[in-house]
């Protein structure tokens, strides 16, 4: 049985160390040195619980091994999970609330600054009636994305090490830095990791398996503008904040994350900071097509194209870069890896929930490296956000299903 009481400890402990990544950083690996508080707990950890090898490479990286308590060759399994969380939201001196029993009403997060948490406005919330939730208080993100993921890790780990009855092959086990920022593998040793394949713990709501990701490219803007004094400004001044926004009412409106949903794909706003004279702002453009994708990134190429041409040469300038691509062509190849885990979360009694990521994960960028690497649940909701909140029990789920796919190889 798993040791509730002590993923929860974990996972409280893990929260309330302040990993948030940095975006406007791109000269430093991790964006934050802050992120390295927890990788060098997690060393600190997994040494006590029996995992010798565990290290810190010069880049935050921790890698460990479980050794093989069997006597056959099997493959060897590796777990991630990162240990960052969003660039946008404070996740410093989060303060994590318990709804025992929840009763499927409306969570008052914040009376203040009326944050709430309600089945109207995400009716999810209505599947975990009768459930313990882990809540925030209103002021900061959870950090279930990704310490959820990390928490369940450390707990099937333990769980291994304290029952030698439980057989298994080798388990590689690694946790990544700044994958918020798109970056969380940039430097990440594949061959040094050495697994057949592996899993991230970095999934959604409980029953999530996804081997299908979209492909992924950020699009930084910037607009110079021409400041003159309103008083002089006909025919003179060019203000960078109404060019930004000329910009933005060129993209399709209903192509936003607000408005898509399942295999569609989006041109999503996330940051923007201007004034007359200088704006920049941030897109990131998804679609799980790779030829729509890449028709994406023409149609904004031809809108700062447009711009210029409307306003002179240079008034915009734009850097696309792609960050990740659709790892299922690199995962069918090995598609038992993902047949294994439907097979392990029907065996712990939960209900397979196989669909594409909205999104990417470290895994994406893996599987191109030449680790196959789908993505499993670690149970939270709403990540990045006030509202974000885990169910318990989807948390030891998460754990049972890693040590269930660990059994069923050990015992093929």
């Amino acid at each position: 049985m798993i040791n509730e009481k002590l993923l929860i400890e974990r996972f409280l402990r893990y929260i309330k160390i302040d990993t948030q990544a940095d975006d406007t950083v791109s000269d430093i690996f991790p964006s934050t040195k802050k992120q390295l508080d927890l990788s060098n707990l997690l060393v600190k950890e997994l040494k006590e619980l029996g995992l010798k090898d565990a290290n810190i490479d010069e880049y935050g990286y921790v890698m460990a091994t479980v050794p093989s308590n069997i006597d056959k060759k099997i493959p060897t399994i590796g777990f991630l999970a990162h240990v960052d969380t969003a660039p946008d939201m404070s996740g410093k001196d989060v303060k994590p609330r318990f709804i025992e029993n929840y009763d499927g009403s409306e969570i008052i997060l914040d009376k203040d600054l009326n944050v709430t948490l309600s089945p109207k406005e995400f009716p999810e919330l209505i599947d975990y009636k009768g459930q313990t939730l882990i809540v925030t208080d209103g002021t900061t993100l959870l950090g279930a994305d990704d310490k959820a993921g990390i928490a369940e890790i450390m707990t099937a780990i333990e769980y291994m090490m304290s029952n030698p009855e439980f057989k298994h092959g080798p388990i590689r086990i690694g946790f990544t830095v700044d994958e918020e920022v798109g970056r969380g593998v940039d430097h990440f040793d594949v061959k040094k990791f050495n697994a057949d394949f592996a899993y991230t713990l970095d999934g959604g709501a409980i029953g999530e398996l996804e081997y299908e990701n979209f492909n992924a490219a950020g699009a930084k803007i910037s607009v110079q503008g021409r400041n003159i004094h309103p008083g002089y400004a006909k025919d003179k001044m060019i203000n960078s904040i109404h060019v930004a926004m000329e910009f933005n009412s060129l993209l399709p409106a209903n192509e936003r994350p607000e408005h898509t949903e399942g295999y569609d794909g989006f041109y999503h706003l996330i940051k923007i900071d201007g004034s007359v004279e200088n704006t920049t702002f941030q897109y990131i453009i998804r679609d799980l097509n790779r030829d729509k994708f890449d028709a994406r990134k023409a149609y904004i190429a031809k809108v700062a194209e447009f711009i210029n041409m409307k306003y002179g040469e240079g008034v915009i300038k734009l850097e696309l870069t792609d960050q990740y691509y659709n790892m299922r062509q690199m995962v069918e190849p090995v598609i038992h890896v993902v047949d294994t885990a439907v097979k392990a979360m029907e065996l712990v009694g939960v209900e397979p929930l196989v669909k594409p990521i909205r999104g990417g994960t470290d895994g994406a960028r893996l599987s191109y490296m030449g680790l196959p690497c789908p993505n499993l649940f670690a149970g939270g909701e709403n990540f990045h956000g006030k509202q974000e909140y885990v169910p318990v029990n989807s948390m030891v789920k998460a754990t049972e299903v890693m040590l269930k796919i660990i059994e069923l190889y050990a015992n093929k």
